[in-house]
Protein backbone atom coordinates (compact mmCIF):
# COMPACT_ATOMS: atom_id res chain seq x y z
CA UNK A 1 0.00 0.00 0.00
CA UNK A 2 1.50 3.56 -1.30
CA UNK A 3 1.47 6.54 1.34
CA UNK A 4 -1.65 8.05 -0.36
CA UNK A 5 -3.74 4.86 -0.28
CA UNK A 6 -2.34 4.73 3.19
CA UNK A 7 -3.28 8.35 4.18
CA UNK A 8 -6.97 7.97 2.39
CA UNK A 9 -7.63 5.22 4.28
CA UNK A 10 -6.47 6.85 7.96
CA UNK A 11 -8.74 9.77 6.89
CA UNK A 12 -11.83 7.24 6.07
CA UNK A 13 -11.32 5.80 9.35
CA UNK A 14 -11.37 8.89 10.81
CA UNK A 15 -14.59 9.87 9.23
CA UNK A 16 -16.28 6.60 10.41
CA UNK A 17 -14.92 6.98 13.58
CA UNK A 18 -16.59 10.91 13.72
CA UNK A 19 -19.80 9.25 12.43
CA UNK A 20 -19.89 7.13 15.42
CA UNK A 21 -19.95 10.34 17.67
CA UNK A 22 -22.14 12.12 15.89
CA UNK A 23 -24.68 9.41 16.14
CA UNK A 24 -23.92 9.02 19.67
CA UNK A 25 -24.37 12.18 20.59
CA UNK A 26 -27.71 12.93 18.29
CA UNK A 27 -28.93 9.85 20.68
CA UNK A 28 -27.89 11.69 23.91
CA UNK A 29 -29.94 14.67 22.30
CA UNK A 30 -33.15 12.77 21.64
CA UNK A 31 -32.73 10.61 24.96
CA UNK A 32 -32.41 13.85 27.31
CA UNK A 33 -34.89 15.39 24.87
CA UNK A 34 -37.49 12.57 26.16
CA UNK A 35 -36.29 12.38 29.48
CA UNK A 36 -36.42 16.03 30.12
CA UNK A 37 -40.14 16.37 28.49
CA UNK A 38 -41.54 14.22 31.92
CA UNK A 39 -40.03 17.45 33.92
CA UNK A 40 -40.68 20.59 31.84
CA UNK A 41 -42.96 21.74 28.82
CA UNK A 42 -41.24 20.24 25.03
CA UNK A 43 -41.21 23.83 24.15
CA UNK A 44 -38.60 24.48 26.82
CA UNK A 45 -36.67 21.55 25.56
CA UNK A 46 -37.14 22.81 21.63
CA UNK A 47 -35.99 26.18 22.90
CA UNK A 48 -32.94 25.19 24.93
CA UNK A 49 -32.29 22.63 21.98
CA UNK A 50 -32.12 25.61 19.63
CA UNK A 51 -30.50 28.12 21.60
CA UNK A 52 -27.43 26.11 22.40
CA UNK A 53 -27.08 25.71 18.75
CA UNK A 54 -27.51 29.31 18.23
CA UNK A 55 -24.25 29.61 20.64
CA UNK A 56 -22.32 27.21 19.21
CA UNK A 57 -22.99 28.43 15.22
CA UNK A 58 -22.13 31.86 16.66
CA UNK A 59 -18.45 31.11 17.60
CA UNK A 60 -17.86 30.17 13.73
CA UNK A 61 -20.49 32.45 11.82
CA UNK A 62 -20.79 36.17 13.27
CA UNK A 63 -19.97 39.41 11.85
CA UNK A 64 -16.40 39.17 12.25
CA UNK A 65 -15.73 36.13 10.57
CA UNK A 66 -18.53 35.94 8.32
CA UNK A 67 -19.44 39.92 7.24
CA UNK A 68 -21.57 38.18 4.56
CA UNK A 69 -23.76 35.74 6.77
CA UNK A 70 -26.90 37.10 6.28
CA UNK A 71 -26.51 37.64 2.61
CA UNK A 72 -28.97 35.13 0.30
CA UNK A 73 -30.11 34.60 -3.00
CA UNK A 74 -32.84 33.15 -2.09
CA UNK A 75 -34.48 34.11 1.30
CA UNK A 76 -37.69 32.75 0.69
CA UNK A 77 -36.28 28.95 0.46
CA UNK A 78 -34.22 29.89 3.54
CA UNK A 79 -37.18 30.60 5.02
CA UNK A 80 -38.96 27.56 4.25
CA UNK A 81 -36.42 25.19 5.09
CA UNK A 82 -35.70 26.70 8.31
CA UNK A 83 -38.90 26.28 9.24
CA UNK A 84 -38.84 22.73 8.02
CA UNK A 85 -36.31 21.75 9.75
CA UNK A 86 -37.96 24.14 12.90
CA UNK A 87 -41.03 21.77 12.35
CA UNK A 88 -39.27 18.64 12.44
CA UNK A 89 -37.70 19.55 16.11
CA UNK A 90 -40.79 20.14 17.25
CA UNK A 91 -42.71 16.86 16.18
CA UNK A 92 -39.42 14.90 17.08
CA UNK A 93 -39.67 16.24 20.56
CA UNK A 94 -43.54 15.88 20.97
CA UNK A 95 -43.27 12.19 19.44
CA UNK A 96 -40.68 11.31 21.56
CA UNK A 97 -42.72 11.77 24.69
CA UNK A 98 -44.81 8.97 23.86
CA UNK A 99 -42.46 6.22 21.88
CA UNK A 100 -39.47 4.52 22.71
CA UNK A 101 -36.39 5.80 21.45
CA UNK A 102 -35.84 2.62 19.04
CA UNK A 103 -39.38 3.17 17.68
CA UNK A 104 -39.08 6.65 16.95
CA UNK A 105 -35.60 5.87 15.53
CA UNK A 106 -36.91 3.15 13.26
CA UNK A 107 -39.66 5.83 11.19
CA UNK A 108 -36.97 8.25 10.77
CA UNK A 109 -34.99 5.73 8.89
CA UNK A 110 -37.64 6.00 6.42
CA UNK A 111 -35.97 9.70 5.40
CA UNK A 112 -33.70 8.30 2.58
CA UNK A 113 -37.04 6.39 0.78
CA UNK A 114 -38.35 9.78 1.34
CA UNK A 115 -35.74 12.08 0.05
CA UNK A 116 -35.37 9.59 -3.07
CA UNK A 117 -38.85 9.52 -3.69
CA UNK A 118 -39.61 13.22 -3.68
CA UNK A 119 -35.77 14.26 -5.53
CA UNK A 120 -37.84 13.11 -8.97
CA UNK A 121 -40.05 15.93 -8.85
CA UNK A 122 -38.45 18.42 -7.27
CA UNK A 123 -34.91 18.09 -8.12
CA UNK A 124 -35.14 15.96 -11.52
CA UNK A 125 -33.27 12.91 -9.92
CA UNK A 126 -35.50 10.35 -10.81
CA UNK A 127 -35.60 6.65 -9.97
CA UNK A 128 -35.71 3.61 -11.57
CA UNK A 129 -38.85 0.85 -11.18
CA UNK A 130 -35.64 -1.23 -8.63
CA UNK A 131 -35.08 1.64 -6.25
CA UNK A 132 -39.25 2.48 -6.91
CA UNK A 133 -39.53 -0.88 -5.34
CA UNK A 134 -36.79 -0.58 -2.41
CA UNK A 135 -39.20 2.53 -1.94
CA UNK A 136 -42.38 0.82 -1.54
CA UNK A 137 -40.86 -1.82 0.43
CA UNK A 138 -39.35 0.49 2.68
CA UNK A 139 -42.70 2.24 3.47
CA UNK A 140 -43.71 -1.72 4.29
CA UNK A 141 -41.09 -1.93 7.18
CA UNK A 142 -42.88 1.33 8.56
CA UNK A 143 -46.08 -0.19 8.88
CA UNK A 144 -44.59 -2.87 10.66
CA UNK A 145 -43.42 -0.70 12.95
CA UNK A 146 -46.49 0.95 13.30
CA UNK A 147 -49.03 -1.50 13.06
CA UNK A 148 -52.11 0.26 12.24
CA UNK A 149 -55.47 -1.43 13.15
CA UNK A 150 -58.76 -1.39 12.89
CA UNK A 151 -58.57 1.87 15.98
CA UNK A 152 -55.89 3.18 13.74
CA UNK A 153 -52.37 3.99 14.55
CA UNK A 154 -50.78 5.99 17.68
CA UNK A 155 -50.77 10.00 17.26
CA UNK A 156 -47.50 9.96 18.36
CA UNK A 157 -46.07 8.01 15.30
CA UNK A 158 -47.80 10.65 13.08
CA UNK A 159 -46.17 13.10 14.72
CA UNK A 160 -42.69 10.75 13.93
CA UNK A 161 -43.63 10.37 10.59
CA UNK A 162 -44.36 13.77 10.27
CA UNK A 163 -40.82 15.02 11.30
CA UNK A 164 -39.62 12.60 8.95
CA UNK A 165 -41.39 14.51 6.07
CA UNK A 166 -39.88 17.42 7.51
CA UNK A 167 -36.59 16.26 7.57
CA UNK A 168 -36.94 14.69 3.89
CA UNK A 169 -37.91 18.29 2.36
CA UNK A 170 -35.09 20.38 4.66
CA UNK A 171 -32.25 17.83 3.41
CA UNK A 172 -33.70 18.26 -0.67
CA UNK A 173 -34.17 22.37 -0.14
CA UNK A 174 -30.54 21.93 1.09
CA UNK A 175 -29.14 20.81 -1.86
CA UNK A 176 -31.27 23.08 -3.66
CA UNK A 177 -29.69 26.53 -1.77
CA UNK A 178 -26.36 24.81 -2.03
CA UNK A 179 -25.99 25.78 -5.33
CA UNK A 180 -26.56 29.42 -4.68
CA UNK A 181 -25.59 30.47 -1.01
CA UNK A 182 -22.48 29.33 1.00
CA UNK A 183 -22.76 26.38 4.06
CA UNK A 184 -21.97 29.11 6.65
CA UNK A 185 -25.19 31.47 5.61
CA UNK A 186 -27.65 27.91 5.40
CA UNK A 187 -26.21 27.17 8.83
CA UNK A 188 -26.54 30.90 10.41
CA UNK A 189 -30.43 30.52 9.50
CA UNK A 190 -31.31 26.86 10.21
CA UNK A 191 -29.49 27.29 13.43
CA UNK A 192 -31.11 30.78 15.13
CA UNK A 193 -34.53 30.08 13.28
CA UNK A 194 -35.77 28.15 16.06
CA UNK A 195 -34.67 30.65 18.87
CA UNK A 196 -36.00 33.63 16.95
CA UNK A 197 -39.09 31.74 16.96
CA UNK A 198 -39.47 30.86 20.94
CA UNK A 199 -38.06 32.71 22.75
CA UNK A 200 -40.69 35.88 22.48
CA UNK A 201 -42.66 33.39 23.72
CA UNK A 202 -40.21 31.60 26.74
CA UNK A 203 -42.31 33.64 29.13
CA UNK A 204 -45.83 31.93 28.30
CA UNK A 205 -44.06 28.61 28.49
CA UNK A 206 -41.71 28.68 30.97
CA UNK A 207 -41.05 26.54 34.09
CA UNK A 208 -38.48 26.52 36.54
CA UNK A 209 -36.42 23.24 36.34
CA UNK A 210 -37.11 21.47 39.25
CA UNK A 211 -33.92 20.09 40.03
CA UNK A 212 -30.40 20.42 39.28
CA UNK A 213 -30.24 17.39 36.85
CA UNK A 214 -33.09 18.76 34.56
CA UNK A 215 -30.84 22.49 34.81
CA UNK A 216 -27.77 20.13 33.43
CA UNK A 217 -29.35 18.67 30.88
CA UNK A 218 -31.20 21.88 29.78
CA UNK A 219 -27.73 22.97 29.21
CA UNK A 220 -26.52 19.50 27.59
CA UNK A 221 -28.90 19.10 25.21
CA UNK A 222 -27.87 22.02 23.22
CA UNK A 223 -24.16 20.86 23.21
CA UNK A 224 -25.62 17.56 22.05
CA UNK A 225 -27.20 18.51 18.69
CA UNK A 226 -24.46 21.48 17.81
CA UNK A 227 -21.38 18.67 18.59
CA UNK A 228 -23.48 16.02 16.55
CA UNK A 229 -23.89 18.47 13.59
CA UNK A 230 -20.14 19.23 14.30
CA UNK A 231 -18.54 15.94 14.15
CA UNK A 232 -20.89 15.02 11.09
CA UNK A 233 -19.49 17.78 8.90
CA UNK A 234 -15.72 16.95 10.12
CA UNK A 235 -17.04 13.34 8.81
CA UNK A 236 -18.05 14.52 5.68
CA UNK A 237 -14.81 16.66 5.30
CA UNK A 238 -12.97 13.46 5.71
CA UNK A 239 -15.26 10.87 3.47
CA UNK A 240 -17.72 10.75 0.88
CA UNK A 241 -21.34 11.21 1.90
CA UNK A 242 -21.77 7.23 -0.23
CA UNK A 243 -19.37 5.57 2.82
CA UNK A 244 -20.95 7.16 5.60
CA UNK A 245 -24.54 7.18 5.12
CA UNK A 246 -24.82 3.40 6.05
CA UNK A 247 -23.08 3.48 9.44
CA UNK A 248 -26.31 5.94 10.13
CA UNK A 249 -28.76 3.02 10.73
CA UNK A 250 -26.32 1.72 13.26
CA UNK A 251 -28.09 4.44 15.71
CA UNK A 252 -30.57 2.05 16.42
CA UNK A 253 -27.70 0.52 18.49
CA UNK A 254 -27.32 3.19 21.12
CA UNK A 255 -31.11 4.11 21.15
CA UNK A 256 -32.15 0.48 22.01
CA UNK A 257 -28.83 0.61 24.80
CA UNK A 258 -30.20 4.12 26.04
CA UNK A 259 -33.86 3.12 25.56
CA UNK A 260 -33.32 0.08 28.22
CA UNK A 261 -30.73 2.24 30.25
CA UNK A 262 -32.52 5.17 31.13
CA UNK A 263 -36.55 4.12 30.47
CA UNK A 264 -36.58 0.53 31.12
CA UNK A 265 -37.75 0.14 27.55
CA UNK A 266 -37.09 -2.72 25.07
CA UNK A 267 -38.46 -2.82 21.18
CA UNK A 268 -40.80 -5.78 20.42
CA UNK A 269 -40.32 -8.00 17.60
CA UNK A 270 -42.40 -5.51 15.47
CA UNK A 271 -40.39 -2.89 15.65
CA UNK A 272 -36.75 -4.87 15.40
CA UNK A 273 -38.54 -6.60 11.92
CA UNK A 274 -40.02 -3.31 10.72
CA UNK A 275 -36.71 -1.42 11.51
CA UNK A 276 -34.54 -4.23 9.82
CA UNK A 277 -37.07 -3.40 6.35
CA UNK A 278 -36.60 -0.39 6.21
CA UNK A 279 -32.78 -0.58 6.85
CA UNK A 280 -32.50 -2.43 4.01
CA UNK A 281 -34.29 -0.56 1.33
CA UNK A 282 -32.36 2.08 2.42
CA UNK A 283 -29.01 0.18 2.03
CA UNK A 284 -30.27 -0.83 -1.54
CA UNK A 285 -31.24 2.03 -2.40
CA UNK A 286 -27.47 3.23 -2.10
CA UNK A 287 -26.48 0.27 -3.79
CA UNK A 288 -28.44 0.74 -7.12
CA UNK A 289 -27.48 4.70 -6.76
CA UNK A 290 -24.19 3.60 -6.80
CA UNK A 291 -24.53 1.60 -9.67
CA UNK A 292 -26.86 4.10 -11.60
CA UNK A 293 -23.48 6.74 -11.02
CA UNK A 294 -21.40 4.71 -12.09
CA UNK A 295 -23.19 3.13 -15.28
CA UNK A 296 -23.35 7.11 -16.06
CA UNK A 297 -19.67 7.60 -16.38
CA UNK A 298 -18.99 4.98 -18.63
CA UNK A 299 -21.62 5.74 -20.85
Amino acid sequence: MDASSAEELRGRSVAIGLMFAALFCFACLDTSGKWMSRHIPIWEVVWARYMGATLFVFIFVNPATTPSMLSTARPGLQLIRSLLLFGATVLNFFALRWLQLAQNVSIAFAGPLLIALFAGPILGEWVGPRRLAAIIVGFLGVIVVTRPSLAGIHPAMLLSFGATTCNCFYSILTRVLAASDSSRTTTFFSAVSGAVILTPALPFFWVTPPDWKVWLFLVLIGGFGALGHWFLILAHHRAPAALLAPFGYTQIVWMIGFGYIVFGDLPDGWTLTGAGIVIASGLYLLYRSRVVKQATKTV
